[in-house]
Parts: structure tokens; C-alpha cells; sequence
């Protein structure tokens, strides 16, 4: 008797919980792999929410597409910061965070076999959904400084392809896209009659004075573009799960199946919790990439004492490094290098492997996060980082 879904044992098993228990197999190991913030949601907000509660009204079913308070809330913000407007073109729905967003869109506009174009490095979480549904991820090149790659990605376009994906600011690489290039890769969704989906969960975290941009916001855009964003890193609401998507309004009726089925409704807590979050704007963020800043530049330039043994573009966004070390040995176990560094230095970042990065012979890509600890925690680890790879490769 088959005991599992086949679609499900061809998706690689998820990264992050293979680290904790790294963690939690090495007592005192500090983690430099969660991609998540170190603050929480505004205390005040998280202060207002009993009271926000008190309708008895809302401990029912609300909106499909979201509590209209928060829609409202978040159209304004689009406008206002990303340039994007929802009415009759263009919809905005609430999800359980920007996962569930990728996923509700994915099933809407596919069938098995489609397929979808990841520029690679990829963010593994989008892959994994996308395999799944029984769709195809097609996984393309970019440049050497981790910028997109226009060229190769029309190349890999065949007619089964549904959608290109971009993230910008980029996970794992933290590149930030250019305007002109997600302009083209637009145009050429448009062109192709294909989708663009854009990523945008980290488009606070820029920095150098670069500045995050929405493809949605081109003209006619809204045709093809579906557009996705989160309160999980901004607002430091990651377990509370709220998400949001804007996309085409034909594409109404699909979306609108695939939530009432999957959730009926993001949970009324958290989306009040939203509301009183987008009430104190991104002038309360802002401090918080200020210094993330600065923890930025300590970390390059600890990495930077690795000198010959490593290789990492200066990318200005998101809260991630994505470094280049020499290859691993053959016959080299893939988590080989990451289990040395939690047993032997108390330290562990996440393996390249898990963002489509698979010859480890060639080079042993790491994804170093610096957005999840207070800064002191950070440096701790990335000294306890330097030391482990000056370790292993002395011994190689």
C-alpha cells in the first residue's frame, strides 16, 4: 500500500528544523540561520489588541480576502510607500503569513507540469510549494554579484511556463534587484503572457541609501503582476502570520477557492494586531534597519578576515550574507561542515544546498544571518563562524 503522496517525497525536507536541532544537540550553539528580526511587534499595539477583541462578533468567520479594517489599511500603505493601487484591476488578500500567499497563488494560475522560473540562489520555502502542486521549479543562473540575470531567464521560458518569481530584497543573497531589471523581467512576463511574482517581504531592510522597488507600480503591470508582502520581518509579527498579496482581480475567483478552503480567514487577532501596527507606519521601523545597519558592516568586515578563503558580494539588502568558501572534500556528507561547526565552535548558518546551491565540491555556500540576534550575539557568533572555518579548512 502506498503510504505517502509522491509529490510530497519529492520535495527536499525543509532546512530549518535540521539546524535547531544542530542547536539544540549543542548546548550554548548560537544560531546564525533563522531568517527573522530580534525585535518584536510595537508593544503599544500588542497593548491595544484586548480591547480591539472586545466585538463578540469577532470570534466568527470574517472575510475570505481579509478584515476590512486591515484592507483598508493596507491599500492606503501600498499607495502610499509602494506606488500600487488596488480596485477593479487589482485585489488585495490577507493570508497566514507570505508563504501561504505564494502557495494560494501558485495553485490559482497552474496545473501539474507548469512550471516556474527560480533565479537561483532560491529561497527554498517557494521551491518546495511549487513541487508540492506537481508544478516544475526551473532554476536559472544569475550574476556573479548575485544581480538578476534577464537574459537567461527569457531563455529558460518554454510554453508551460506560469510564472517568473523574483525576491527583492533577496533571501538568501540580500541583493536588492534594480528598478531597470525587474522592469525587464516585467516586460517580459507581459510580453511572454506569463506572470511575475514578486516578493517583497523585505522591502524595509535596504541600506547605502538603495531603495526597494515595486514591479506592480508599472504601468499595466497590474495585468500579470501578483505581488507579495509580509508583516513577519517589518513589524517582527513572524509566529502571528499575516501576509498579504496583491493580484489581477480575473484571478478573483481562483483566489478566492483556494483561501476559503486552505484558512476561510487569516486569524482576527493577528490582523487587528496589523492594523495597530500600520498605524505607527515605517517611522517605526526605521530605527530598527538603522542599526541592523551597522551590525551589517561589523559583520563584513569580520568575514573579510577570512581573506583568500572567502567570497561574498557587498549585496544592501534584507539581513543575509551569502558567502563562497572552498569546495568540501568528495564523499563529503552534505551537513558535514555544519555539524563541525555546532559541535566544535557552537555555531551554525545555513548550508547553500538548501537554496539550489548543490556541488559542494565547487564551492560550500553558507547563509549567514545577522537580523535574528541583539547585536552582541551577532558578533559572538560570526567570530565563533571565522574560527570554525579557519578550523576545518587547516585541517582539509
Amino acid at each position: 500500500m502506498k503510504r505517502q503522496s509522491l509529490r510530497i517525497a519529492s520535495v527536499e525536507a525543509p532546512i530549518i528544523p535540521a539546524i535547531a536541532a544542530m542547536v539544540r544537540e549543542n548546548p550554548g550553539t548560537i544560531s546564525l540561520g533563522q531568517g527573522v528580526v530580534n525585535y518584536g511587534p510595537p508593544s503599544e499595539a500588542i497593548a491595544a489588541l484586548p480591547g480591539l477583541m472586545a466585538d463578540s462578533q469577532l470570534n466568527k468567520y470574517q472575510s475570505v480576502m481579509g478584515y476590512q479594517g486591515l484592507i483598508e489599511a493596507l491599500q492606503q500603505k501600498l499607495v502610499t510607500e509602494n506606488n500600487v493601487h488596488c480596485g477593479q484591476d487589482a485585489m488585495v488578500m490577507v493570508t497566514a503569513g507570505s508563504n501561504m500567499a505564494f502557495l494560494n497563488c501558485a495553485m490559482a494560475v497552474a496545473d501539474p507540469g507548469d512550471e516556474f522560473i527560480l533565479p537561483k540562489p532560491f529561497y527554498f520555502n517557494q521551491e518546495m510549494a511549487i513541487r508540492m502542486i506537481g508544478c516544475v521549479p526551473v532554476p536559472v543562473e544569475v550574476n556573479a554579484d548575485w544581480s538578476l540575470n534577464v537574459e537567461a531567464l527569457a531563455a529558460a521560458i518554454t510554453p508551460r511556463t506560469r510564472a517568473i518569481v523574483t525576491v527583492s530584497p533577496n533571501n538568501p543573497t540580500g541583493a536588492v534587484y534594480s528598478q531597470a531589471s525587474l522592469t525587464a523581467v516585467n516586460q517580459l512576463c507581459a510580453n511572454h503572457g506569463i506572470y511575475h511574482f514578486s516578493d517583497e517581504a523585505y522591502e524595509y531592510f535596504t541600506y547605502e541609501g538603495v531603495k526597494h522597488f515595486s514591479p506592480a507600480s508599472l504601468p499595466g503591470a497590474h495585468k500579470h503582476t501578483l505581488s507579495f508582502y509580509s508583516l513577519s520581518k517589518n513589524y517582527g509579527m513572524a509566529s502571528w502570520r499575516v501576509g498579504y498579496v496583491v493580484f489581477p482581480a480575473d484571478l478573483f475567483d481562483a483566489m478566492n477557492k483556494v483561501q476559503d478552503t486552505n484558512l476561510i480567514c487569516a486569524p482576527v487577532p493577528s490582523q487587528l494586531l496589523a492594523i495597530a501596527a500600520l498605524k505607527l507606519g515605517r517611522a517605526w521601523v526605521e530605527p530598527k534597519v538603522q542599526a541592523l545597519a551597522t551590525v551589517r558592516q561589523d559583520v563584513f568586515a569580520a568575514l573579510d578576515t577570512l581573506g583568500d578563503l572567502v567570497q561574498f558580494p557587498r549585496t544592501q539588502g534584507a539581513f543575509y550574507v551569502l558567502l563562497k568558501l572552498p569546495g568540501l572534500p568528495q564523499q563529503t556528507e552534505a551537513l558535514a561542515f555544519n555539524q563541525a561547526m555546532a559541535k566544535n565552535h557552537k555555531v551554525v548558518s545555513i548550508p547553500g544546498f538548501a537554496f539550489g546551491l548543490l556541488n559542494s565540491n565547487e564551492a560550500n555556500y553558507q547563509r549567514l544571518s545577522y537580523g535574528a540576534l541583539e547585536p552582541a550575539s551577532v558578533a559572538e557568533g560570526v567570530t565563533r563562524f571565522v574560527a570554525a572555518v579557519k578550523d576545518w579548512y587547516r585541517k582539509v
